[in-house]
C-alpha cells in the first residue's frame, strides 16, 4: 500500500514538473511577463489567416520585401540590423533617443523595467497562438534568400513568421512609453513603427506579419493596463520621468505645436 501511494505521489510531482516546465509566462519568468498565457486575447481568434501565396494580398507582401531589399545598404538598413536585437538593453536603448532620455538600469531604472519585464507578453504571449498554428515560412526561406542580420536565421527559421513578435514588442513599448512621456509621443510612436518595418528590411517577415503584430500589440497593452502589477510599475516608471523632467533632463520634442 506504502509503495502504491508512493508511486501515485512521484506520478502527480512529475506530471506538475512536466506541466510547469511547458509553461512559458509570469509564472516561470517573471523578468520578462507580467501575465499569464490565458490573460491575453487569442491571436488566432483576433487576426486573419495570413495571406497565401498568389493572393492579391500577397502582391503586397512580395512588394513590400522588394521595397526591403533596396533598403539594406543605406543608413535605414543598417537601423534594421540594430532594430533585430531585443534582447538584454535593446529595446531600451533603441527607444533612447525617441523618449528624450537614455534608458538603462542605472539612470532610470523604473522606466527600464517596465519596458524589460512587458517584452514577452508582446513579442510572445500577444502572438504565440497564431505563430503556433500557421507556422507560416519567413520570407528569407520562401525567397532563399539570406537576412540582413544572418547571425539569427537559424534560431528564428523554426518558429512562424506571422505575426511578428520583434513588431509586436517595438509597437506595445512605444504606446506605454507614449503615455509616460506624451511631448515625444510622435518621435516614440514613430520609432515603434520603424522598428516593424526593420523586419521586412531584414527578410525576417512578410509586410503582413508586420501589420498583424500592430494589432495584437495593441490588445496586449490593453490588457495590461487591467493588470495590477502592470499599473504599479507604470506608475513608479511616471513617476521617474516626472521626476527627471523637472530637473531638465529630458529632451524636449522639436516638433511644431500648432
Amino acid at each position: 500500500m506504502k509503495k502504491m501511494f508512493l508511486s501515485v505521489a512521484l506520478l502527480a510531482i512529475s506530471a506538475a514538473t512536466f506541466a510547469q516546465g511547458k509553461i512559458k509566462d509570469v509564472r516561470t519568468n517573471p523578468d520578462l511577463y507580467f501575465l499569464q498565457i490565458g490573460d491575453v486575447a487569442n491571436s488566432l481568434e483576433l487576426l486573419p489567416p495570413p495571406p497565401q501565396p498568389g493572393s492579391l494580398l500577397f502582391l503586397n507582401d512580395d512588394a513590400q520585401y522588394q521595397w526591403g531589399l533596396m533598403q539594406r545598404r543605406t543608413p535605414r538598413g543598417d537601423q534594421a540590423v540594430s532594430d533585430a536585437r531585443v534582447g538584454g538593453s535593446g529595446v531600451p536603448n533603441a527607444f533612447s533617443e525617441a523618449f528624450g532620455i537614455k534608458i538603462t538600469k542605472e539612470e532610470t531604472p523604473e522606466i527600464y523595467k517596465l519596458v524589460v519585464n512587458m517584452r514577452e507578453d508582446a513579442g510572445d504571449l500577444a502572438t504565440r497562438a497564431a505563430k503556433e498554428h500557421y507556422m507560416r515560412v519567413r520570407p528569407f526561406a520562401f525567397y532563399e534568400k539570406t537576412t540582413c542580420n544572418p547571425e539569427q536565421q537559424q534560431e528564428l527559421s523554426t518558429n512562424g513568421s506571422y505575426p511578428s513578435g520583434h513588431t509586436a514588442i517595438g509597437w506595445a513599448t512605444a504606446l506605454v512609453l507614449a503615455e509616460i512621456n506624451i511631448d515625444r509621443q510622435n518621435e516614440i510612436l514613430k520609432r515603434g513603427y520603424e522598428m516593424g518595418q526593420s523586419r521586412v528590411i531584414c527578410g525576417y517577415h512578410f509586410q503582413s506579419d508586420v501589420d498583424a503584430a500592430r494589432l495584437v500589440a495593441s490588445a496586449v497593452v490593453a490588457r495590461l493596463h487591467a493588470n495590477d502589477a502592470f499599473m504599479a510599475q507604470l506608475a513608479k516608471a511616471k513617476k521617474e520621468f516626472a521626476a527627471l523632467n523637472k530637473k531638465g533632463k529630458v529632451k524636449k520634442s522639436e516638433r511644431v505645436n500648432k
